[in-house]
């Protein structure tokens, strides 16, 4: 199998940040693989293995530590929606969770 061969699916992350923080200027950076890339607070979405457990992570940079980090495991047959959420203060650790369903929408 090659590279090109391997199904994909989209996932949703939320990344939201306090009201009120006690840092400012500060973006999240998303991990998928063992690759960082820089990312805005809201909505994103990213293309993944379908049928690979992929870990996600984020953390929050400030320019002199990381902080607000959070790791999750997606299973393939997690539901591909996601929220992450910032902590208040700079040395607390962030938290990713499945987003829950709405009554009404599929299942």
């Amino acid at each position: 199998m090659t590279p090109s061969d391997t199904t994909t699916r989209r996932i949703d992350l939320t990344m939201h940040k306090p009201r009120f923080a006690l840092y400012g200027g500060v973006r999240p950076t998303l991990v998928i693989g063992g690759r960082g890339q820089p990312v805005q607070w809201g909505l994103g979405t990213w293309q993944v293995p379908a049928d690979q457990t992929v870990v996600l992570g984020v953390f929050l940079f400030n320019r002199m530590w990381r902080f607000g980090q959070a790791e999750f495991a997606l299973e393939p047959e997690h539901a591909p929606a996601l929220v992450y959420r910032a902590p208040v203060l700079p040395f607390l650790r962030g938290q990713i969770r499945l987003l829950e369903s709405q009554p009404g929408q599929g299942d």
